[in-house]
């Protein structure tokens, strides 16, 4: 086959994926923007959506935003210290432990949180608090944490790296905060935006342990949909598009950010 009939053949097959990727999203931002979605552009622009999104579920989002940093910064402090515990262990148990880090993502999100419930549901207070939610993402974004950052650390040459600071009289705090967090920084920083997207975007972990008072931003979309017009679910949508894909395209930027020293 000629090259550039090859060319423009793979070209409009991929266009065509991208439209049809691309195109119920653009109409769910139309929706949110217009007077009235069955009449369409005609009945007008408006932000009257949007607005009544912010007064009803504007709750929602600052949970989501509080739940995603606090568990962003115990993610953190746990899965930096357990990658590093994992690179330098040398004991058959360490891998077991590397491969059991991904059972929270390969057991179904419901089950997870009927665990959580099963163990935890009896305490009342910690029921009804967003920190039974906390529990539940952190569980969940934990691995993304670890895996993300080990890999990084697996190709630094941190054990030689750290000889050498050991040598020159470097203490272990002085090797870990000095050689090893900014050698992985990138792996650090690509899992902690992994680590907030995931949760500012879980669903089927919140809506199992949620409760009326805490309601997160996924589960109020869903119940804008459910029970609410069409518009106001395409404006919370809107809402929800503009704080993840930030997000997305800055964990794209973190990933290029770590090839060069991969």
């Amino acid at each position: 086959m000629n090259p550039r009939i090859r060319f423009i053949l793979q070209l409009s097959f991929t266009l065509l994926v991208c439209l049809f990727m691309i195109i119920p999203v653009a109409m769910s931002v139309m929706a949110g923007l217009t007077e009235n979605y069955f009449v369409g552009l005609k009945s007008g622009l408006t932000l009257r959506w949007v607005n009544e999104v912010w007064q009803l579920y504007s709750d929602t989002i600052w949970l989501s935003i509080k739940l995603a940093l606090a568990c962003l910064v115990i993610a953190t402090l746990i899965g930096v210290p357990a990658a590093y515990g994992l690179l330098r262990s040398r004991r058959r148990w360490a891998n077991a432990i590397e491969e059991l880090l991904l059972l929270p993502v390969a057991v179904p999100g419901l089950a997870t949180a009927l665990a959580l419930l099963l163990a935890y549901g009896s305490y009342r207070e910690f029921r009804g608090s967003w920190l039974f939610i906390l529990i539940g993402h952190v569980l969940f974004t934990l691995p993304f944490m670890v895996r993300a950052v080990l890999s990084v650390m697996q190709t630094a040459r941190l054990p030689l790296l750290e000889e050498a600071a050991a040598s020159l009289g470097a203490n272990f705090r002085q090797r870990f905060f000095a050689v090893v967090v900014p050698n992985c920084l990138s792996g650090i920083l690509a899992g902690a935006l992994m680590v907030f997207t995931l949760s500012i975007g879980e669903f089927n972990i919140t809506w199992m342990l949620h409760t009326p008072l805490t309601k997160t931003l996924p589960v109020g979309l869903a119940d804008s949909y459910a029970s609410m017009r069409l518009e106001v679910g395409s404006a919370y949508t809107l809402i929800f598009l503009v704080m993840i894909v930030p997000l997305l395209v800055a964990i794209q930027w973190a990933g290029r950010l770590s090839s060069p020293r991969r």
